[in-house]
């Protein structure tokens, strides 16, 4: 079953983040790295990525067949998706064992989400 894994921040979180010098930043991805390579290792892992700033956002809506495209996030939240993780693991369960040991689950939101299969309609 795959799972994709959210990690939601905000403005607080991304101003602590542009606060660290390069080398806290390399640190704390030591966290990161780990958890790929031990998720890479057991074939749980499908991809993940950190996401950019969510001002440098384009949202693209159509209208009469035409496309309109708008800068940065279009909802007012306060919490932006972040980065997540698509997981390859048998169950629920299994993806949420995982999210303790992203390192920012701490102070972040985490959601879990099953990936639906719609092979059967193609």
């Amino acid at each position: 079953m795959k799972f994709l894994v959210l990690i939601y921040g905000n403005p607080e979180s991304r101003q602590v983040w542009d606060g660290l010098s390069d080398e806290q930043k390399a640190e704390s991805m030591t966290g990161y790295t780990a958890l790929n390579d031990a998720l890479a290792a057991s074939g749980e892992l499908v991809v993940s990525h950190s996401l950019g700033d969510p001002g440098a956002t384009k949202q693209v809506q159509f209208r009469d067949g035409q496309p309109m495209t708008t800068d940065g996030p279009f909802a007012e939240v306060k919490e932006q998706l972040a980065g997540f993780y698509l997981l390859d693991c048998p169950s629920m369960e299994r993806a949420l064992e995982i999210v303790p040991q992203i390192p920012e689950a701490p102070f972040s939101i985490v959601e879990v989400r099953p990936i639906r299969d719609l092979s059967a309609f193609s």
